[in-house]
């Protein structure tokens, strides 16, 4: 009698973990991937997991994405003209890249445009921002689905110790392709010199360029400091960043689905702010102990007086664009 029910036990057993393993082998309904050129020890990488891992929840398994991080899908035009075919891939995207085809998302990239990084929530819950998006579905073919993700204070990193415009004077410093990025570096006198992000190790190491800029994290994890020991804490750039898709995909996509998408790719830029905005005295003191020099004797004020006239430079922004961003902000 014991044996014959140790046999049916195990025989119930073994139904069940046939029952699970088949459950857990199931096909994903949709399945999406998520590309980007930085690190998979950066914070973005982290926002990027926490996003996947409530997706995956609240979906029941319904939605499946992988992360191919380190430019492993392409790098960022490759990768961009994927989500532009209609494939199902994501990536990030920023004001840079937004305003190539919305012009007006520029202004949410300028220098010095906010003292306290979480002042950007009032610009993406603003009919401002809504509008934008709206223009960039309907005009780009291309859906938003959140753009408050903290990448970062942007620092400078070179051989010297930068207080002010005046030691930025025809310094060759790397940019990224991005017009902003260009005017704002002119105006603080230097040279902006533009390399892709995978290059910028070897710029310093060859003197293409003197300098380069860009949240600690990033330094860290593209290991730049090993070429510049340098860091003066600028903050000319509080960078948002944020995930982008296919808006003709997205609309394929069953409504609890766009929506799960959509609230928790904000839910994640809310965890990403709070990681950086709490982590930036531990990536001092990590890169300090890696033998960077960290110059906190910085002017800032000069700093945003020699950029103040950036904003008067996209003849292309739409009527008052910088005094109604200011306006949200400072109310």
């Amino acid at each position: 009698m014991i044996k014959v029910l140790g046999t049916l036990l195990h025989v119930a057993t073994a139904a069940s973990l046939l029952t699970l393993a088949g459950f857990a082998a199931q096909a994903a309904d949709y399945e999406l991937k998520l590309g980007h050129v930085t690190s998979d020890k950066e914070p973005v990488h982290q926002a990027m997991e926490e996003f996947v891992k409530n997706v995956a929840e609240r979906s029941g398994g319904r939605v499946e994405i992988t992360i191919f991080p380190n430019g492993t899908l392409g790098t960022n035009p490759e990768v961009y003209e994927q989500v532009r075919a209609g494939a199902p891939v994501m990536t990030v995207s920023d004001p840079g890249y937004l305003s190539d085809f919305v012009a007006d998302f520029g202004v949410l990239g300028g220098p010095y445009l906010m003292a306290d990084p979480r002042d950007f929530s009032k610009i993406v819950e603003s009919d401002l921002y809504a509008g934008m998006t709206d223009r960039l579905r309907n005009e780009a073919g291309l859906e938003l689905l959140a753009l408050n993700w903290l990448f970062g204070s942007r620092h400078m990193l070179s051989d010297k110790a930068i207080k002010s415009p005046a030691d930025t004077q025809g310094m060759t410093f790397r940019t990224p392709p991005n017009i902003m990025w260009v005017e704002t570096f002119n105006a603080m006198g230097a040279r902006p010199t533009q390399l892709p992000w995978t290059e910028v190790y070897s710029g310093l190491s060859t003197g293409v360029v003197e300098g380069a800029e860009a949240p600690l994290p990033s330094i860290h994890g593209a290991k730049l400091h090993e070429v510049k020991k340098t860091i003066s804490l600028t903050g000319h750039f509080k960078g948002f960043t944020g995930l982008v898709m296919n808006a003709d995909y997205f609309a394929s996509l069953p409504q609890d689905i766009q929506d799960i998408l959509s609230e928790e790719a904000v839910n994640a830029g809310v965890f990403m702010t709070d990681l950086m905005l709490n982590s930036e005295e531990e990536w001092i003191r990590k890169l300090e102990a890696e033998g960077v020099r960290f110059n906190r004797d910085v002017d800032i004020e000069a700093f945003q007086e020699a950029t103040a006239s950036v904003y008067r430079q996209f003849p292309d922004w739409s009527d008052g664009l910088h005094e109604e961003v200011r306006s949200i902000l400072d109310n």
